[in-house]
């Protein structure tokens, strides 16, 4: 049976384009029912996508990858995280002069919300906004609305990307045919999944090191306070392995099987060397120095970006390392010994406890798939493409109607063929019968009305000479009375 209802998520990487879907159960958390995953670097660099046309196929690819996982069912749409090395925070301050009311207003509040998002940036594009802070004359609020006051300024972190970015992924899921239901931010995404509530309040930092590009955020309160984007990630590691003139997959295979990102300061024979299963080597007193100095480089730009927020004395909860490159050993420690802060606490989050389950030996807890398992967790909608229920038809049935039980013998069919020739002979008959009858009646009636009339003509005839006659009666015999009275 095919399943209906679920979120979909795609998440374009520098180093792979994956693709994810589950349903929500009761408790907020996510089963996941469909994982596919394909090579990106030949149209994603640095998290930006560069080739539309292979993006396209690649999002074609994995669609149908997904949609035979779960049972065939079609994919609507999809939630799809937005990042990339132009991924930055911009502060912002809009401030007004409260006139004709005595409180702040839902209203007003709105319009500088709008008046912020219309703010220019060249050829760069708002991704999302976080307000900070609204300062109401003298007073810091969280929220506005309802406070007395005459001034306000509303503090914005504005969050923003080259417009190529949102550009070239759109462009690459309309060629591709796949509906976006949403753009993600994918650091909050990530953010929203890896860290609690209590982390975020009391202050941390999160460092998201994948393959060409390392995502830091800061939090405080509860709200994100700075974000940005280095370009440089464990992949440049791989690069450095690989200048030694072996594949890049030998040199990635070293970096995560032997990779430290602490150099020994034990003496090491130069002679000593690591072997893959291919029997390529490599000096493990080289491989250590390239490692440590690729990372310590990653790190030093990770403090200093904290350092920039404001927040490097706020972060009572921490620094939180995830993503492929909190797989090397000892990063932590290379950390603190760039921090040289003791009271820091720094951790590492490779999967999330808890709230994504399934799919078996698919569900990596390596770090490398926390940011899809983020743009899963913020889906909202079902993502299944709902099809029409069928129209049933009732059809009402006939009154009084009988069905024929016989319709198929012949026999009957002759007899009763007979019988309505019989019958329709008879009311031939019948109806003959009746126009004789009434021919003879109408005649009968015709010769009394000829009659009547002849007896008419006749009584008029007698009736006009008796006039005639009484009239000359009358003047033959008043002539003579008038003659006598003439006389007389």
């Amino acid at each position: 049976m095919a399943t209906t209802d679920f979120i979909a998520a795609i998440e374009l990487g520098s180093s792979k384009i994956a693709g994810i879907a589950g349903k929500r159960d009761t408790d907020g958390s996510i089963s996941v029912l469909a994982y596919a995953q394909d090579d990106a670097s030949q149209f994603v660099h640095k998290g930006v996508i560069f080739n539309i046309d292979k993006a396209a196929t690649a999002l074609s690819d994995i669609i149908i990858k997904l949609e035979t996982q779960l049972r065939n069912s079609s994919i609507a749409k999809v939630y799809v995280g937005v990042g990339g090395k132009s991924l930055r925070t911009i502060e912002n301050q809009v401030s007004r002069t409260v006139t004709g009311e005595e409180k702040i207003s839902e209203k007003l509040v709105d319009s500088i919300s709008d008046e912020n998002l219309a703010y220019p940036y060249d050829d760069f594009d708002i991704l999302d906004v976080e307000p900070q802070e609204y300062k109401i004359d003298n007073r810091l609020v969280a929220d506005p609305v309802g406070v007395a006051g005459k001034d306000i300024t509303a503090h914005f972190l504005n969050i923003v990307a080259r417009k190529m970015v949102k550009k070239n992924l759109e462009l690459s899921f309309q060629q591709g045919h796949v509906k976006v239901a949403e753009l993600v931010l994918a650091p909050k995404a990530l953010g929203n999944a890896v860290l609690t509530e209590t982390d975020r309040r009391l202050g941390c930092a999160l460092v998201d090191l994948g393959a060409e590009t390392t995502t830091v955020s800061v939090y405080k309160n509860n709200i994100l306070r700075y974000l940005t984007v280095i370009p440089l990630g464990s992949e440049n590691i791989t690069q450095d392995i690989a200048s030694l003139q072996m594949s890049d997959e030998d040199a990635r295979q070293f970096k995560i099987l032997y990779g430290d990102a602490l150099a020994t300061e034990e003496e090491i024979d130069k002679s000593e060397v690591y072997e893959l299963e291919n029997g390529q080597t490599i000096s493990k007193d080289l491989l250590g120095d390239i490692v440590s100095a690729r990372i310590e480089e990653i790190l030093v730009n990770v403090w200093n970006q904290i350092q920039i927020s404001g927040y490097d004395d706020k972060l009572t909860a921490g620094v939180f390392f995830t993503g492929g490159g909190c797989n090397l050993k000892n990063l932590e420690e290379a950390f603190k010994k760039i921090v040289r802060d003791d009271r820091l606490k720094i951790k590492t989050i490779k999967f999330i406890p808890d709230v994504v389950r399934g799919y078996g030996s698919e569900l990596k807890r390596n770090g490398t798939l926390c940011t899809l398992f983020g743009l899963l967790l913020a889906g909202k909608d079902n993502c299944s493409l709902e099809k029409p229920e069928p129209k049933i038809e009732v059809v009402q049935p006939k009154e009084n109607v009988q069905q024929d039980m016989f319709a198929d013998d012949k026999d009957l069919k002759d007899q009763e063929a007979v019988i309505l020739a019989k019958k329709a002979a008879e009311e031939e008959r019948q109806r003959q019968l009746r126009d004789t009858e009434e021919e003879k009646k109408r005649r009968a009636e015709e010769a009394e009305r000829k009659k009547k009339e002849r007896e008419r003509k006749k009584n008029s005839f007698f009736n006009k000479v008796k006039r005639g006659f009484d009239s000359m009666t009358g003047e033959l015999f008043g002539s003579e009375d008038n003659s006598d009275k003439m006389t007389d």
